[in-house]
C-alpha cells in the first residue's frame, strides 16, 4: 500500500486520521481516542511534501488548491482504503474519516468525488473542495464541522459555503462555531465527540 500509515485494531468503527499540514501519522491518534477509545484507527500520512512538510495535496498558494493533484490525490486515497479494508479485514461501509485542515479538506474530497466513500465525516477548519462539479447523492450521511469565527485561513463564509453544498446534497451536516481561529480547540473536541456518540455509534 502506497500511503505511509498505522493501523490500530479496535470496534467495528474505523476512525480515518487525517492530519493538517505539517502534520504526521503519530499527530490526531490521541485525539480519536477522545472521540472513541474503542474505535480501530486507520492514521495516514499526505506524501505531498510543502517545504518540507506533509500535505495530503498540493496547493498554488494559501487557500487555492492544486485542483488536478486534489482530484488524484482523492483518488489514492479512495483506493488506499479499498485495499486497507482487504488488508486489515474491516467493513469498507463503517469508515468515518477525522480531519483537521488539510486533512479535513482531502476528507471533504472524498465526500465531493465518491458516493458512500465514508460512514461519516469530522472536519475540523475544512474548505471548500472544490466549486462548479455535481455532488454525489449524501442522503442522511452525518457530518460534523468545527470552525472558527476568526480564522484566518478559512473564513467564516467558506465554512457556510460547504456546509450548504454538503446539505444541498441530503448530507446531515452539524456546525460548530469556536470563537477563535484556526487551531483546534477542547471545546471543539468535545462538541465532536457528542455529536459522535449521537450520530454514529
Amino acid at each position: 500500500m502506497k500511503l505511509k500509515h498505522i493501523f490500530q485494531q479496535g470496534s467495528e468503527n474505523v476512525l480515518l486520521l487525517l492530519h493538517g499540514t505539517g502534520g504526521n501519522e503519530q499527530d490526531l491518534i490521541p485525539l480519536a481516542g477522545l472521540i472513541d477509545p474503542n474505535a480501530s484507527i486507520l492514521s495516514v500520512r499526505g506524501n505531498v511534501l510543502e517545504n518540507g512538510m506533509p500535505r495530503f495535496f498540493r496547493r498554488l498558494s494559501e487557500g487555492i488548491f492544486d485542483e488536478q493533484d486534489l482530484i488524484a490525490r482523492t483518488e489514492e486515497l479512495y483506493l488506499f482504503l479499498e485495499e486497507a479494508c482487504k488488508e486489515y479485514g474491516f467493513d469498507r461501509k463503517n469508515v468515518i474519516a477525522l480531519g483537521y485542515s488539510n486533512g479535513a479538506n482531502i476528507a471533504g474530497s472524498l465526500l465531493f468525488h465518491y458516493k458512500e466513500a465514508l460512514k461519516g465525516a469530522i472536519l475540523f477548519h475544512p474548505m471548500v473542495p472544490r466549486r462548479g462539479i455535481d455532488l454525489p447523492n449524501m442522503s442522511g450521511m452525518p457530518i460534523f464541522i468545527g470552525a472558527g469565527v476568526n480564522d484566518p485561513i478559512c473564513p467564516a463564509s467558506e465554512t457556510e459555503e460547504l456546509k450548504s453544498l454538503l446539505e444541498s446534497s441530503s448530507a446531515s451536516v452539524q456546525l460548530f462555531w469556536e470563537n477563535y481561529g484556526h487551531q483546534l480547540t477542547r471545546r471543539e473536541v468535545e462538541e465532536a465527540q457528542k455529536w459522535y456518540e449521537n450520530n454514529i455509534k
